[in-house]
């Protein structure tokens, strides 16, 4: 038996080199994940997501990758949905709790923090696993714009600009690539966007902020799976006025003039 699988199911025990193994394994599952992209502007956040349906039988309305926590911050993930919507759910728990205390929306970095404590704390304790899930939380603080992303380990960032779930490689280049264009520019709020697997959905992501269009032959040859609808695309904007989630014919009319 090989070194690493002696301490693979074990949550608590580290590994000779270090490691907490089921950690690794639960970044597999965020990097198994639907595609998620996040872009903090001049004067906003955009945040998208591939909304992947396993049936066609399935409600597509009942089913939501990017939820609000308040009026003024909200979560899009990749991985694993339950565990997902238990954080949103103690997110939301967290803010409210701040809010009756302070009457006054939590700041985002506190947000951020309470909620990357509660996935800590699953990498501690026996009988418990870590969240497959790692979430990007946009929020908005007086006139400042923020972006951070959890991971199942715990451990949070903040972030220009990032990519997570399948080949979330690859869009991080292409956000790399382009990082500095549009943290001068602003969020557009008369436009709205969409997502082809992971280069396609960071393009149009920056095609949120005007002036930032690519030429159409740096999107990803391997494309979408599928026909780009509203129904397989979510979207979400957090500026000045909040954080807001896009309605399927909002997004439908945006890729009407883009594609």
């Amino acid at each position: 038996m090989a070194a690493t699988e002696r301490y693979s199911f074990s949550l608590t025990t580290f590994s000779p080199s270090g490691k907490l193994v089921q950690i690794e394994y639960a970044l597999q599952a965020v990097a198994a994940g639907a595609p998620s992209v996040g872009i903090k502007a001049k004067n906003g956040i955009v945040l998208a997501a591939e909304k992947k349906q396993k049936s066609i039988l399935h409600d597509e309305s009942t089913i939501h990758k990017i939820e609000s926590v308040n009026d003024k911050a909200g979560i899009v993930y990749s991985g694993m949905g339950p565990d997902y919507r238990l954080l949103v759910a103690r997110a939301r728990k967290i803010a409210q709790k701040y809010y009756l205390t302070y009457h006054e929306p939590i700041p985002v970095s506190q947000l951020v923090q309470g909620v990357a404590t509660v996935m800590q704390e699953y990498t501690q304790f026996g009988g418990v696993r870590p969240f497959g899930v790692s979430l990007l939380i946009a929020g908005y603080d007086e006139d400042t714009p923020y972006l951070f992303q959890c991971d199942p380990s715990g451990a949070y960032f903040a972030w220009k600009a990032t990519a997570m779930g399948k080949n979330y490689i690859n869009g991080k280049t292409f956000l790399e690539k382009r990082t500095g264009d549009w943290q001068t520019r602003c969020v557009d709020s008369k436009h709205e966007f969409g997502a082809k697997r992971m280069w396609s959905l960071c393009y149009l992501v920056s095609s949120f902020c005007p002036e930032l269009h690519d030429p159409y032959h740096l999107i990803d040859s391997e494309g979408f799976d599928g026909q780009m609808t509203e129904d397989n695309i979510e979207i979400a904007i957090c500026n000045t006025e909040g954080f807001r989630r896009l309605e399927p014919h909002e997004v439908k009319d945006y890729l009407t003039a883009i594609l």
